[in-house]
C-alpha cells in the first residue's frame, strides 16, 4: 500500500477525465452524442490493450466468466456516457459534473435494493442530504412552462445529466457483481468494446462528418478516456477506496476553472450550495464505509485463533 501514490493517481485520473469531457463539449455543437461515444470508446481500446500487454496480462485478463454481466454493465455504462455527453452540449460543464455526483449516492440506494446491502441511519441521512443537494442544483432548470426555448433545452439537459447519474449508478452496481468473478482488465476492455458497438447503432440518427479539428479533439478524448481509466484502476492498487474516493470532488474545481476560462460559464450561488451539500453527504458516506471496514477487519482478526 502506498496512499500518496494512490491519491496522486486518482487526482491525475480526475484531471484527465475533466479534460476528456472538455474536449467532448468543444465538439458538442456539431457532433451528436452517439458519435462522440463511438470515438471516446474506440480510441480507448488501443490504450487499454497496450496497458494489459505491458503488464503481461494480455490475453489472459480478457477471459470472461460472466458474459451477460459484461453486457448489462456495458449497456448501462454506454447509456450513462451518451446521456452525459448529451447533457454537456446543453449545460455548463460544472453543472453536469455536480449532477454527476448523484451517482455514488444512488449506488448506495441501488445496492440496498439489488445487492441486499443494509443502509443504517447515518448513511440514510447522508443519502437524503445529498439527494436534496442534487435537487437544489437541478431546481433552476425545471421551469418548463412558459420558459424560453433556451431554458427548455437546459431543462432537457438537466434531465439528461440526471439520467446519466442513474445509469452510471446502475453500471457501478453491475460492476460490483462482476468484480467477484472478472478481472479489472476484462471489465474495462469489454465495456469499451460494447460501448463502441452500441454507439454504431446511432449512425442512422444523424452522424456528422467531422472536420480535421473535430477529429483530432474526438480522438484525443478517446485516448484520454483510456488513460484516465488506467490511472483510476491503478490508484486502487495503492490505497483503499475510502482514502481515494474523496478526491473525486477535485473535479468540480477543475470544471469550474475550465468552464470559466474556456467556455465562459459562471456558476450560480444555488448550484454551489447544492454542490456543498452533495460533497458533504458523499464524504459522510465514505467515512462511514471506512469505519465499518475497520470494524469488519477487527472482527475478522479477533476470530482468528491464536497460533502462538
Amino acid at each position: 500500500m502506498n496512499p500518496v501514490r494512490g491519491i496522486t493517481l486518482k487526482i491525475l485520473s480526475v484531471i484527465v477525465f475533466v479534460a476528456m469531457f472538455s474536449l467532448i463539449k468543444a465538439t458538442s455543437d456539431q457532433i451528436p452524442p452517439g458519435e462522440a461515444v463511438f470515438f471516446r470508446s474506440l480510441f480507448a481500446i488501443p490504450v487499454l490493450l497496450l496497458w494489459l500487454i505491458s503488464r503481461g496480462h494480455f490475453p489472459a485478463q480478457l477471459k470472461a466468466k460472466d458474459p451477460m454481466g459484461h453486457v448489462w454493465r456495458g449497456l448501462m455504462g454506454t447509456m450513462a456516457m451518451a446521456s452525459g455527453f448529451f447533457a454537456i452540449g446543453l449545460l455548463p460543464l460544472p453543472e453536469v459534473v455536480a449532477i454527476g455526483y448523484a451517482a455514488p449516492l444512488l449506488v448506495t440506494m441501488l445496492a440496498a435494493m439489488f445487492l441486499g446491502e443494509r443502509i443504517r441511519l447515518v448513511r440514510l441521512s447522508a443519502l437524503l442530504l445529498g439527494l436534496f443537494g442534487v435537487m437544489l442544483v437541478l431546481s433552476p432548470r425545471f421551469s418548463v412552462f412558459g420558459a424560453e426555448a433556451t431554458s427548455r433545452l437546459q431543462t432537457i439537459g438537466a434531465m439528461a445529466a440526471l439520467m446519466a447519474a442513474v445509469f452510471s449508478a446502475l453500471a457501478q452496481v453491475f460492476a460490483r457483481k462482476l468484480v467477484a468473478t472478472e478481472t479489472t482488465g476484462s471489465i474495462v476492455f469489454y465495456f469499451s468494446v460494447m460501448s463502441t458497438v452500441l454507439a454504431l447503432l446511432t449512425l442512422p440518427f444523424g452522424w456528422q462528418l467531422p472536420n480535421a479539428s473535430q477529429v483530432s479533439l474526438l480522438i484525443a478524448a478517446g485516448l484520454l478516456g483510456g488513460v484516465g481509466q488506467i490511472l483510476l484502476t491503478e490508484s486502487y492498487r495503492f490505497a483503499e477506496v475510502a482514502v481515494i474516493a474523496p478526491f473525486e470532488y477535485c473535479s468540480i474545481i477543475l470544471a469550474l476553472l475550465v468552464g470559466y476560462f474556456i467556455f465562459d460559464e459562471l456558476p450560480t450561488g444555488i448550484m454551489m450550495a447544492g454542490v456543498a451539500l452533495i460533497i458533504t453527504a458523499g464524504i459522510i458516506i465514505i467515512e462511514r464505509e471506512r469505519r465499518l471496514g475497520i470494524k469488519r477487519t477487527g472482527k475478522a482478526r479477533s476470530a482468528v485463533p491464536n497460533q502462538g
